[in-house]
């Protein structure tokens, strides 16, 4: 039987199929406080994946760089509704946020700079922490799994992602630095589990900017002596593919879908519906 690259037995997963309704959606954060590890990159490639097999798909962009926004081609400094009005405009009909991609099943809820002043607006909000879990509350019904992407700090704006999700996906980078803020991410994950919400799960751990040497071998060996079984098999190898997709704001399936990466990102993607994370 052939395996991954931590010596797992392994079969790729099966192409899933169709479904004959949607929702109600699984809620996703893709988590990490430390930047730069492939959490934007990773949330539009698996929704982009995802999309491909069927499944209705929203990427919540719940990072005021507006990263996620940009990468699936809307200029986020021209858009006029976006998380932060819907987070605190309880009138606002959360639907009209709601932006389609040019790709189909694919929808995002945009962010721009402005969510920056949510942290600070948050702080004074009845149950603050569940504010998000509110806000998309009426869309659940309508996707099969909504992405939440979350800024890089373990602030108010994580925690209510953790709140509003039922699993986290943690993207770490097969580097030595981005495993030093993981054991603080957990704390967070256990205190929001603990706290406010039961059911949050860890749904796994994506190593990420892979690339075959000693120090990354190393570092994903690390990373599965952490976490075990929860390290996903497909490991997302560095390549100059992804940046090229980003900005062309194109999900890297789509835009090189025979490429490594985009094989890579699919796999997850059948992982995630074979283990019944999605539906």
């Amino acid at each position: 039987m052939p395996t991954d690259l931590l010596g797992r037995d392994y079969e790729t997963f099966a192409a899933p199929e169709p479904l004959s309704q949607h929702g109600p959606a699984r809620v996703i954060a893709m988590c990490n406080q430390k930047g730069g590890v492939g959490k934007t990159t990773s949330s539009i490639n698996i929704g982009g994946a995802l999309s491909d097999y069927g499944r209705r798909v929203l990427i919540v962009d719940f990072d005021p760089q507006g990263a996620a926004t940009v990468g699936l081609g809307i200029n986020a400094n021209t858009v006029e509704s976006t998380i932060y009005t819907a987070l605190f405009d309880p009138k606002m009909d959360v639907h009209k946020v709601v932006m389609h991609t040019d790709f189909e099943n694919l929808d995002i809820i945009p962010a721009n700079i402005d969510l920056s002043a949510a942290e600070v607006q948050l702080v004074t909000e009845v149950g603050r922490e569940q504010v998000l879990a509110s806000t998309l509350k009426p869309l659940i019904d309508e996707y099969d799994v909504i992405i939440v992407d979350c800024q890089p700090s373990l602030g108010l704006l994580t925690v209510n992602a953790l709140t509003a999700a039922d699993g986290v996906i943690i993207p770490v980078a097969a580097e030595f630095f981005a495993l030093r803020g993981v054991a603080l991410l957990m704390q967070s994950i256990e205190k929001v589990r603990t706290r406010i919400n039961p059911d949050l799960r860890v749904y796994g751990v994506l190593v990420t900017m892979y690339t075959r040497t000693l120090h990354s071998d190393e570092v994903l060996q690390r990373i599965y002596e952490a976490f075990q079984d929860k390290v996903f098999h497909s490991v997302i190898t560095r390549s100059i593919k992804l940046p090229d997709a980003t900005v062309s704001g194109v999900p890297i399936t789509m835009y090189a879908p025979q490429h490594k990466t985009a094989k890579e990102y699919r796999e997850v993607a059948r992982e995630l519906l074979a283990r019944r994370i999605v539906a």
